[in-house]
């Protein structure tokens, strides 16, 4: 082995103490059938909008991983009376010197026979353009000066068709308008004759409710129609499921507001339907870009007495989608629909002991969620993480693949078991990932009164058959605690403070010994520093695979 020599790196002070401080059972399945529907189904299109289309390939996972996170620099704790400074060195001890030029050369080649794929091709008058199923989803401004001047125009000519609507109570009518959805084969973006077209929806709304006596004053997810801008972001998320075909929208709309209307959705939000499925759907933290993240669980239906109670009758499978539409209405209330604000929700679908395909109940279920929600919650996807992917999953997406839009496939990443913690990792920070889904979160039930979902986490990536050490300086007397994890262990870790003072004693924190996977996800430490020194937090790595290392620590000051 080679010596451990600390490499120079930069300090940066610590961050500030902190205060202490929401479908299916089945065991291994046969292959699906291919007639047979998902229980991802549910996840996958809580949120989806509708458009039969040929299937595309979905975004899969980043075969690079993300570049570890730097030391970023805070601003000093104010409850440290000098300057506390932490480094994190790597020291990375090589076990396996002899096969580096090996590996290295087989990553190179792969890598660059990956980007050489991803290239695209030389530019010429026949270059084809790239199908959008193909791109990965990126959310459009909803600031009306960002739209195309075509958007714009679509945007005015349903704003128009909704307050002619409006002034007749149309949507409080039970008559029908005789617009009739656009052919299959019209333009993607524009319409052939949008002004004839839309002219002939608002001569038709007029016709509807005729002669009523007052104008009616309509609402949808909290938000007034065409009292404010917040309506612009409403009405681009119904342009946006139809590609801004103004009568197709027009037509959705006024479908998702009768149905609203018949479901009882202002009622339903007060509904009591107990707590049985808080476990199934719950909301936690937000991603890297603040959308609030939607976790859904469908492991937990391996409780064969919580999914009869769920899906053993029509009724059951009735509440149940009631309790979600009721979770989803909660959860959209919360959102913020301004111009420049966060209205779309980061979904996570967790396929762990996911019920099979041969689950009927299941099956019925799914298929009724699928019809409503994808026709009346559209454009509400940030983006759809499918996390511990069984082998039978990507069958079954073929499968549904033909009732989604391509925009709403575009949004899909898949992932693994062995890569869901790096997956979530690259879109959601790992102080807002739960710990049983590898990050230091915890639930807000339990709690944690050293750390909190806002103190930032450190990621070091450990190579494999390498040391790792963050060295933590300590100028000032004080207690310092923190909390480390290696996702799935199988390294080694030790503890120690090493005085400054001349021929002092080490001290043994945490004595080196090697973590197994089922050990304690978190390790959690404290020491009480009555001298200058340093905290050394050794992780070594003797496994073929590459580690993810977390760690964070607060500084309080020392009570006399």
């Amino acid at each position: 082995m080679a010596d451990e020599t600390p490499h120079p790196a930069p300090t940066v002070a610590p961050p500030p103490p902190s205060d202490p401080l929401p479908p299916p059972t089945a065991g291994t399945q046969d292959p699906p059938a291919p007639e047979s529907a998902s229980p991802a189904t549910v996840a996958a299109e809580s949120l989806a909008e509708t458009q039969k289309e040929e299937p595309p390939a979905p975004e899969e996972v980043d075969k690079e991983d993300p570049p570890p996170k730097l030391a970023e620099k805070a601003e000093q704790s104010p409850v440290v009376v000098e300057e506390v400074a932490v480094a994190v060195v790597e020291k990375e001890e090589t076990k396996q010197e002899e096969e580096e030029p090996e590996v290295k050369g087989k990553l190179e080649q792969f890598f660059a026979h990956e980007s050489e794929k991803s290239k695209p091709p030389a530019s010429d008058d026949r270059e084809p353009k790239i199908p959008r199923s193909l791109i990965s989803f990126k959310e459009e401004s909803n600031k009306v000066a960002d739209l195309l001047d075509s958007e714009r125009k679509a945007l005015q000519e349903l704003r128009q068709l909704i307050q002619e609507a409006l002034d007749s109570n149309a949507f409080s009518s039970g008559q029908e308008t005789q617009a009739a959805p656009s052919k299959p084969g019209s333009d993607t973006k524009t319409e052939e004759n949008p002004e004839k077209e839309t002219k002939e929806v608002a001569e038709e709304a007029p016709k509807v409710g005729a002669g009523a006596a007052s104008v009616e004053e309509l609402s949808i997810w909290g938000v007034p129609l065409l009292k404010d801008d917040r309506t612009d972001v409403i009405l681009l998320k119904f342009l946006r499921a139809r590609d801004f075909k103004v009568k197709d929208a027009f037509i959705m709309f006024r479908s998702t507001i009768r149905w609203r209307k018949d479901f009882g959705i202002e009622a339903l939000l007060d509904e009591d339907l107990g707590d049985e499925l808080d476990k199934v759907v719950f909301m936690h933290g937000t991603d890297r870009d603040d959308h609030p993240v939607c976790y859904n669980v469908f492991g937990e239906f391996q409780n064969k007495e919580l999914y009869q109670k769920t899906f053993s009758d029509q009724e059951k499978r009735t509440k149940f989608l009631r309790y979600r539409i009721q979770f989803l209405e909660r959860s959209i209330r919360k959102l913020d629909f301004s111009p420049g604000g966060i209205s779309t929700i980061f979904q996570i679908n967790d396929l762990k002991n996911a019920p099979g395909p041969g689950k009927s109940e299941l099956r019925l279920a799914t298929k009724q969620a699928l019809h409503l929600l994808q026709d009346n919650y559209p454009e509400f996807v940030a983006k759809q993480v499918f996390i511990n992917v069984p082998w039978w999953h990507l069958a079954f997406y073929t499968v549904i693949s033909p009732f989604l839009t391509q925009r709403t496939k575009s949004k899909f990443v898949f992932a693994g078991p062995a890569k869901s913690p790096d997956t979530l990792f690259k879109y959601i920070s790992p102080e807002q990932v739960p710990i049983q889904y590898g990050g230091l979160s915890v639930d807000l039930c339990d709690c944690n009164p050293e750390f909190s979902i806002s103190d930032p986490v450190t990621e070091v990536f450990i190579k494999p058959g390498t040391k790792q050490t963050v060295e933590i300086i300590i100028y000032e007397k004080c207690v310092i605690v923190w909390e480390l994890r290696v996702v799935g262990w199988e390294v080694g870790y030790g503890a120690e403070f090493v005085p400054n003072t001349q021929d002092a004693y080490t001290i043994i924190i945490h004595k080196s010994r090697k973590m197994a996977p089922s050990d304690e996800p978190v390790v959690h430490n404290s020491f009480r520093v009555g001298e200058l020194g340093k905290i050394l937090l050794t992780v070594d790595n003797p496994t073929s695979k590459k580690k993810t290392l977390l760690y964070r620590f607060n500084i309080k000051p020392l009570s006399d």
